[in-house]
């Protein structure tokens, strides 16, 4: 009983989400739309903007997660395996980006930018976000790197595996829960990312910044722009828990 309240809990708001996206007249106090139609939905499919922002986030985020595993992976490695003597500052350093409100560090981010011609640019998007994005997976993948998979290669390599073997058939599957929740979190953490997207990329719109001047402007479009944003997010999310559970 208690997982049904809990479950309605969560399903109440998407469920007011759905009836907005779908309301063209729902004037307060009335419970119900008196009048239903797709209005929203004909105004955000004919719009030039929400497509290209659409498009623009879904381009970002996908970079910002292939990146942030990439670049993440060596870092995790060597604090996982506590190479380091005093790895404290490198870990105060990769929660800065985490505890201050992104719009701080897009405004600091936002003046080498200019001087670099990054802002309102697709590039500059990706490398504003991959200061967030990063940290989340250097903080997922680390606790796979550790004395255990070290041991696995060490064998591997004894058994005369070459390094593409030992990353093939050892490496990779070990990591390979770690590697699915982390391309998952950088691929939310840059898809809703407001603040630095605002101060970076403020002429190549995100959709988080379409989405909000609606929110008070046209709630039947805020309410379409959330489920087309919600939509990835799912996807990814379906996506991230098969391979995680599809065995090796």
């Amino acid at each position: 009983m208690s997982a049904a309240i809990l479950a309605a809990l969560f399903a109440a708001p998407f469920g007011a989400l759905v009836v907005q996206a779908f309301a063209d007249a729902w004037r307060a106090p009335a419970l119900l739309p008196q009048e239903l139609g797709l209005r929203g939905w004909r105004a955000v499919r004919e719009s030039e903007g929400a497509l290209e922002a659409l498009a623009t986030s879904l381009s970002v985020a996908t970079a910002v997660t292939a990146l942030s595993l990439v670049l993440a992976w060596p870092a995790a490695r060597v604090l996982g395996e506590r190479r380091l003597r005093h790895p404290g500052p490198v870990f105060l350093l990769l929660a800065m980006p985490l505890l201050v409100p992104p719009f701080a560090s897009g405004t600091g981010l936002t003046q080498w930018f200019i001087r670099l011609d990054l802002t309102d640019t697709l590039p500059g998007l990706v490398l504003a976000h991959l200061t967030v994005a990063i940290p989340y997976a250097v903080l997922v993948l680390l606790s796979g790197f550790g004395p255990g998979l070290r041991g696995l290669e060490e064998m591997a390599r004894a058994s005369g595996l070459s390094r593409r073997q030992r990353l093939a058939w050892v490496t990779l599957p070990v990591l390979r829960p770690g590697l699915v929740i982390a391309g998952f979190l950088c691929f939310l953490v840059s898809w809703s990312q407001y603040g630095l997207s605002l101060a970076v990329g403020a002429g190549r719109p995100t959709l988080p910044i379409i989405l909000l001047p609606f929110v008070r402007s046209d709630p039947q479009i805020a309410a379409v722009l959330s489920l087309v944003f919600i939509a990835p997010a799912l996807a990814a999310l379906a996506v991230t828990v098969r391979l995680a559970r599809s065995p090796l």
